[in-house]
């Protein structure tokens, strides 16, 4: 499968492209390691990480945590920040999932026209959305 595009890496595809790629699809490595492709990891996937280390929850994050720029360029992949207009799109969104840092994935996803890069299931019930995995 050939996949092109600009791609929006939620949070623990961005760690399984780092620490267990053999946990990603074919179809999600291949898009991943494409140069062609452009590669995002949202602000709210960062954050996420950040609260789940800090909590005790996460402590295989924290090479992310500390580290987090050098891994970002190792992965050919760039920051994407939140702003208002994805708060609001996140806190709108017709989607009766309730977890913040998924409705902020969704909501920039859709509002960039990014096609996000998860395994998780429960973003296919989110309409005009594109997944890949």
């Amino acid at each position: 499968m050939s996949f092109g595009g600009t791609l929006l890496l939620d949070t623990h595809t961005f760690v399984w492209a780092l620490s267990k790629p053999d946990r990603l699809s074919s179809a999600a490595r291949q898009a991943l390691e494409n140069p062609a492709n452009a590669l995002f990891v949202s602000a709210a996937s960062v954050w996420e990480m950040a609260i789940k280390f800090h909590r005790g929850k996460w402590p295989e994050a924290e090479p992310l945590v500390f580290g987090l720029t050098p891994i970002l360029n190792r992965l050919r992949a760039k920051l994407w920040p939140i702003d208002g207009a994805h708060a609001l799109r996140a806190g709108l969104l017709g989607w009766s999932h309730n977890d913040p840092f998924d409705r902020m994935l969704a909501a920039q996803a859709l509002a960039n026209q990014f096609t996000l890069v998860t395994q998780d299931e429960a973003f296919r019930n989110v309409p005009a959305l594109s997944v890949l995995w």
